[in-house]
């Protein structure tokens, strides 16, 4: 099949979980920079949450300009990552709602989590597609971020059973790690270019 419509489709949920994020932003009630400043933790929720639908959309796109071909199984583990990015409107309001207290930043936690475990179901599907010598798997490399990110979130989930606030610490520590332009995919390519 071709990938055209898993990343057209990808590309506007997406969008729409982005869009969703920022309409849960509320302007504040009084016309001062107090008010404004008592926005900042929902402001830094969005924020967070934002860089992170960012990361999983550049790197996503990344991924599928290597893929070729897909089949069913890859439609299904791109839905798998899709709902758990679906679910972060749900999860940054409310840890931003109840003041960043231990339940909701845990459920934060965890759906970071099992996105970041969805997106390398996805990785895998694409490989397995192309086998061990395809073009993604050569460009992924040894992938030390995917491997240093999950045990990372389970500190912070853990963490936040102790203090929230150091669980916010680690998800941003990851986001920074992926904020962090990865450049293995442009490598490859123009790797490819050379040897043509």
């Amino acid at each position: 099949m071709n990938k055209g419509r898993l990343e057209a489709f990808s590309d506007g949920v997406m969008a729409i979980i982005i869009t969703i994020m920022v309409l849960e932003l509320h302007a504040p009630e009084e016309p001062t920079w107090q008010a404004l400043f008592s926005q900042a933790p929902g402001f830094f929720s969005y924020l967070l949450s934002f860089v992170y639908v960012g990361i999983y959309w550049n790197n996503h796109h990344h991924m599928l300009h290597l893929a070729g071909k897909i089949n069913g199984t890859i439609l299904w583990a791109n839905l798998h990552l899709l709902f758990w990015l679906s679910l972060f409107p749900f999860s940054t309001r409310w840890m931003d709602e109840t003041g960043f207290v231990t339940v909701p930043v845990l459920v934060y936690g965890v759906n970071l989590l099992l996105a970041a475990v969805a997106y390398f179901v996805l990785e895998t599907c694409l490989i397995r597609q192309q086998g061990p010598d395809g073009a993604l798997a050569q460009a992924l490399g040894r992938d030390w971020k995917a491997k240093i990110s999950p045990p990372i979130y389970v500190f912070g989930i853990a963490a936040a059973l102790l203090q929230p606030l150091i669980s916010i610490a680690a998800y941003t520590v990851v986001a920074s790690l992926w904020l962090i332009p990865d450049r293995r995919v442009e490598r490859f390519l123009a790797g490819q270019e050379h040897k043509d």
